[in-house]
């Protein structure tokens, strides 16, 4: 027999002979109906995993990684509010439904089941996967938990701290509520679960209130590769700023008080603390695994011999309930599960790429209106700036103002990053914010990016409208995943119930002169480009950095996105354009209601000889060339794209029409903005078009800092051989 039949028949011989497996407990610790309750829910959580593997043999299941041995998780389930949010490891079926149970939510069984279809009556994805997740329960879906939601679980128990003094409008979690986030021993070794962990001792450690509740649920093993025994305990047990809790997940009954008394632990002491929950992994990682490859068949069977249905089994039969009654809720819960499974044999699922991407975007959502802040309240905030409101300024100014204002208008904007407060920033664009609106919401984190833009998410599960700062762009690639697995995908996983809308600000690109190299210089944003549903923001100029600023902030606030601005460092300080002293790249701060809206582009003259198309730093050198080109009787337009992501692709040929295209992108000629600009003219037909990129190389250091770059010259030279063709 395979050892999922070897498991069921055991579960069913050593019932009937009352066989258990010796525990601690008595089984006198829960009441007799919260022990049948939650046997019931460990059942079903047992009965889906059995059928997922016969709906996969069928065709009708696509997915078969399953939570048989982590049926203790029940006993989470049970302890915590059902208004607590939960981010949860993919082998926690058990929390799920008996939250369900507590929650009085029927139907549980079918949309777990039509999870294992990829239906597209999949009240959660919608059969965009098969994921645990509930609405209703306060479960947001979680694709592949191999630590990527830690982050935001950090982020999300500080939300309540915060809204505690600050509550958002579209705020969901309760005054007095806990954040739960859960994991597998293998992946409280990744970097993602230590910067976390790490981030919520450091913040505790300060005395910021932080009510999260880690349970590391420890089976040894992560898929083949074991984790050294006792290595859990040894790492986690005397962390500084974090109550280390040991569970039994083998025994519920032993589990349920461990378990309250973590949760009520938290609840009280508004601190972190982390749960470590013994189980065991039955069946293997997943459908396909034949686990006994990998381990001896000895140790596999010590495992299945520690079923935890049997020490279910154990504390209801000390209650004086019939083996044959245990049995039979055993085996009419297989029956049942197997009868709702056939129903939806023929359920409908996502038929074509329209269906699929339809939830990609999330939904708009009302807001309350706003008239603004008065102009005393502004001249209050901006202090003595407000006598210079009026004078031309560079950009690291305007866009500081322009943080001021979306910050007086807006009560649940916060800022966060390493320096933003007290600093105010690397280039000082957030000055004066911490002084003026206070560390609760401009909060100067730790040096971890991930952490930074897990704070972001977790914040935004919350009502807050969030704008983390990432000092550089380089520095980004660590964390990329935080954006690609998890913020912009949630929608997409959940059907637009669950959003995460931000306004991620990034000190990007090349072109500053010898400081810093490839790690303070990237112009590589092809990481960005690729993720669906990202909007991509690049202003080259003050005064449309403020409206284009205004316009994300919208757009996140309004039209929940997730949204990167990326600010041209080199233009943070520019003042001339043509030849010092002209003050010809300086601008006014536009008023503020003043946006620029997405899918436009900026358009710099009427020449008609040729049309160049640019962006960030681009944008400045090519109108310096533009002016060298007039001298030689050249005549053209610079268009700058302003959105890189989606293109604006309509506006952009409007204003191209019949003229010859140069594309200058200060980006790599490999997976640079470029590509995908060569793309748009070729398909619209038009006859005459190239490219000046950046080379496909790190950029120096030292006075060779612009040496692969586009530059003024270079920029002339190519429209001059584009012309002459």
């Amino acid at each position: 027999m395979d050892r999922v039949s070897i498991v069921h028949e055991n579960f069913l011989r050593r019932v009937a002979a009352q066989d258990f497996p010796q525990a601690q407990s008595t089984g006198k610790e829960l009441g007799r109906d919260d022990a049948l309750s939650l046997y019931r829910a460990q059942v079903l959580s047992r009965a889906l995993d059995l059928q997922s593997r016969i709906m996969q043999k069928q065709g009708q299941g696509f997915y078969t990684i399953g939570s048989s041995g982590h049926e203790g998780m029940a006993a989470l389930g049970h302890a915590l509010r059902t208004d607590d949010i939960a981010f949860l490891h993919y082998r926690d079926a058990a929390f799920q439904i008996a939250r369900a149970s507590k929650a009085g939510h029927d139907g549980i069984m079918r949309d777990m089941l039509l999870s294992f279809a990829c239906s597209s009556e999949d009240p959660t994805s919608g059969g965009r996967h098969k994921v645990l997740g509930s609405r209703p329960l306060m479960i947001p879906p979680q694709t592949s938990t191999i630590a990527s939601h830690l982050p935001k679980a950090v982020g999300a128990a500080h939300s309540i701290t915060l809204a505690r003094r600050n509550r958002p409008e579209h705020a969901i979690l309760p005054r007095d509520g806990i954040v739960m986030c859960s994991f597998g021993d293998a992946s409280l070794n990744h970097s993602t679960a230590q910067g976390a962990i790490n981030a919520a001792c450091w913040t505790a450690v300060q005395g910021v209130p932080l009510p999260l509740l880690f349970v590391c649920e420890d089976n040894g093993i992560g898929i083949s590769t074991k984790t050294p025994t006792g290595w859990v305990k040894a790492s986690m047990s005397a962390r500084p700023g974090l109550k280390y809790f040991e569970a039994d997940g083998l025994d519920i009954f032993s589990a349920v008080a461990a378990a309250k008394q973590a949760a009520d632990w938290v609840r009280t002491h508004r601190k972190p603390a982390f749960v470590h929950l013994r189980t065991v992994r039955l069946y293997g990682h997943a459908g396909p695994d034949v686990v006994t490859s990998y381990l001896p068949k000895a140790e596999v069977e010590a495992d299945e011999a520690h079923d935890p249905l049997l020490y279910t089994a154990r504390g209801l039969a000390a209650q004086g309930m019939d083996p044959d009654a245990i049995v039979s809720i055993y085996t009419d819960t297989l029956e049942h599960v197997a009868q709702a499974a056939d129903q939806i044999a023929d359920t409908p699922r996502l038929k074509n790429a329209a269906e699929v991407m339809s939830s990609l975007i999330p939904p708009k959502r009302a807001v309350a209106s706003s008239n603004g802040p008065s102009p005393e309240q502004r001249a209050k905030v901006f202090g003595s700036d407000y006598a210079q409101i009026d004078q031309p300024q560079p950009m690291s100014r305007l866009i500081n103002w322009a943080l001021h204002d979306l910050m007086l208008e807006h009560p649940e904007t916060l800022l966060m990053g390493e320096d933003v407060g007290r600093k105010g920033g690397n280039y000082g664009v957030t000055q004066k914010l911490h002084a003026r609106f206070g560390p609760a919401r401009v909060i100067d984190t730790l040096l971890d990016e991930q952490s930074i833009l897990g704070l972001a998410i977790g914040l935004a599960h919350n009502g807050f409208v969030p704008m983390p700062e990432i000092q550089f762009l380089a520095y980004l690639h660590n964390a990329e995943d935080q954006l690609r697995g998890e913020a912009a995908t949630l929608p997409f996983f959940s059907r637009g119930q669950w959003t995460n809308p931000m306004v991620v600000r990034i000190s990007a690109l090349g072109y500053q002169k010898g400081f810093g190299g490839h790690f303070h210089n990237d112009n590589s944003l092809a990481v960005l480009r690729d993720i669906p549903g990202l909007i991509i923001a690049c202003p080259s100029s003050g005064d449309e950095a403020a409206a284009m600023l205004r316009e994300c902030h919208r757009l996140a606030r309004e039209e929940q996105r997730v949204v990167i601005f990326l600010e041209p460092i080199a233009i943070y300080p520019m003042r001339d354009l043509l030849e010092p002293g002209d003050g010809g790249w300086m601008r006014h701060y536009p008023a503020p209601d003043q946006r620029i809206q997405l899918d436009t582009v900026g358009v710099h003259g009427d020449g008609t000889d040729m049309a160049i198309v640019t962006y960030g730093n681009g944008h400045y050198l090519s109108r310096q060339a533009q002016h060298d080109l007039s001298q030689s009787g050249i005549n053209a337009r610079v268009i700058d794209l302003r959105w890189l992501a989606p293109l604006p692709t309509e506006a952009l040929l409007q204003a191209i029409g019949k003229r010859p295209v140069l594309i200058v992108d200060e980006c790599r000629r490999t997976g640079g903005q470029a590509e995908a600009l060569m793309a748009v003219m070729a398909e619209h037909g038009l006859a005459k078009f190239a490219r000046l990129t950046a080379e496909d190389s790190f950029i120096a250091t030292g006075p060779a800092y612009g040496a692969t770059l586009p530059s003024r010259d270079s920029i002339v030279k190519v429209a001059k051989a584009l012309l002459s063709r």
